[in-house]
């Protein structure tokens, strides 16, 4: 797919991998609508893009339905199209099943998988008007192997994937021009660990060892990660797995299907 003359719109790009894919987008020549809750961080990353494409700002909670369904027509507005949905705004959420309440679970759900499905039915029928067009669903590692403490944050993100390919193979069923990508990031060098909220029962030194062990896995930089996404993303490839732990952990749970915790989890 190339990208030079498209539109694409990245939630989550106030920072972090959403920010590093819009900046990866826009080297590409792709004009891009960013949307966020961090307004800050918003007006940061226009900033460091520049004016070598169209860039537009919004501030966009995909929570928020309404808010959601109204946002196509204001990239119509601003951009006259839209050729690559990236669906990258996320949250996590810290601690046991037992540890974590009904509200709690619900909050992350409702951003980490609701959003996604919000967004992909908001604008399927704009991309469904272009010849050649991508929707890109951010899932993890965590999409992948489910480890303790990760309950709510592995429930979204498998969802997420099994959405994902259900769409997809819908879409191919009805020869429709629109692919869909499912990215899987490994451990990447964002704030999503210092910055996960813990359940209310979790205890605070239980919450910074939980913190202390995931920021120890961080090891690809956003950059990395969003060159690896956009590539995948021209290359309109189904499944994209982010950094070298994604893909030996992928690798495992192929082989160890369900004793790959075994393995995995040891010295934890």
């Amino acid at each position: 797919m190339e990208l030079a003359g498209k539109v694409a719109v990245v939630t989550g790009a106030a920072g972090g991998i959403g920010r590093a894919i819009a900046r990866s987008l826009a080297v590409r020549g792709c004009h891009v609508a960013l949307a966020d809750v961090n307004e800050d961080g918003l007006a940061e990353t226009v900033a460091l893009i520049g004016n070598s494409v169209r860039v537009t700002r919004h501030r966009l909670d995909v929570a928020d339905r309404d808010a959601v369904a109204a946002f196509p027509a204001v990239v119509l507005a601003a951009h006259g199209h839209v050729d690559v949905v990236v669906n990258n705004a996320g949250v996590a959420l810290s601690g046991s099943f037992a540890q974590l309440t009904e509200a709690e679970f619900d909050w992350l759900l409702d951003i980490n998988l609701h959003g996604v499905v919000r967004m992909s039915r908001a604008f399927l029928p704009l991309l469904q008007q272009r010849e050649q067009a991508q929707l890109v669903n951010l899932s993890s590692l965590f999409g992948i192997i489910a480890p303790p403490g990760q309950s709510a944050y592995a429930a979204a993100k498998f969802a997420v994937r099994g959405f994902s390919e259900a769409l997809r193979h819908e879409l191919i069923a009805a020869h429709s021009t629109v692919g869909v990508t499912v990215v899987h990031p490994g451990g990447v060098k964002t704030g999503i660990a210092t910055n996960a909220r813990a359940g209310a029962a979790v205890g605070v030194e239980e919450r910074e060892r939980q913190q202390a062990h995931f920021s120890k896995a961080l090891k690809l930089s956003p950059e990395q990660a969003g060159e690896i996404i956009v590539t995948g993303i021209e290359q309109r490839r189904a499944r994209v797995l982010v950094g070298r732990d994604a893909k030996i952990v992928a690798m495992i749970e192929r082989i160890m299907p369900v004793a790959y915790w075994r393995l995995l989890g040891r010295g934890r």
